[in-house]
């Protein structure tokens, strides 16, 4: 199977519409506030775009690497998709999906068009696609929750979860990773991993209020 048809694969299992230590903070209501900057950019507001910017650029620069396995790559990547996000934020609509969701699927659709050029093929090996730099993202999502202050109320509601729970929000709010990732590093279904991690969600929600 060709690198871009096994990214494709993987990425299609979140749909079209479906991401460090300031990461952390947004689990907790994110897309209300992402779908008001996206109406605002609509409306002409440059500052709303780069609080996306500021708010979401790592998260969606460490997922873009994760398909084009090149920093300097997925910083284009992101970069293009920014452009896109600015002229084309008036075609969101919270009806159809998350506005974190139409974001992610930008830069992910970005990403997977820079594979299909031809002159990228070489950039990633077809047999390796899903094993490089997997390790060392994930030791720095753990990281993340390593360093919160240990009288953060956060940590110690993420402490309160259990591993597996706590790992899969962690790779989802703070990494990036789509649910179908998140689902082949944790050897869990899809469906498990996506229940698990909403209800790892309400939990952690539930400790904060």
């Amino acid at each position: 199977m060709s690198a871009v048809a096994t990214a494709e694969t993987e990425y299609s299992q979140t749909g079209k519409y479906s991401g460090r230590e300031d990461a952390l903070a947004l689990v907790t209501d994110q897309s209300t506030d992402l779908g008001a900057a996206l109406a605002a950019c609509a409306a002409g507001d440059r500052s709303a775009l780069r609080r996306i910017f500021d708010e979401e650029a790592g998260r969606l620069v460490a997922m873009a690497q994760r398909i084009v396995r090149r920093r300097d790559l997925a910083e284009e990547v992101v970069q293009e998709a920014f452009i896109r996000i600015w002229t084309h934020a008036h075609q969101y609509s919270p009806e159809r999906g998350s506005a974190r969701g139409w974001i992610y699927a930008i830069v992910r659709n970005r990403a997977l068009n820079l594979l299909r050029d031809g002159s990228r093929e070489d950039l990633v090996a077809d047999d390796r696609l899903e094993t490089l730099q997997d390790s060392e993202q994930l030791e720095q999502i753990m990281a993340a929750w390593h360093r919160l202050d240990r009288n953060s109320r956060l940590k110690e509601c993420l402490g309160r979860l259990d591993e597996t729970r706590r790992r899969g929000i962690l790779m989802a709010y703070v990494g990036g990773y789509t649910h179908g990732e998140i689902a082949g590093r944790l050897s869990l279904p899809l469906g498990t991993a996506k229940s698990w991690i909403r209800r790892g969600l309400l939990s952690l929600r539930e400790c904060m209020a």
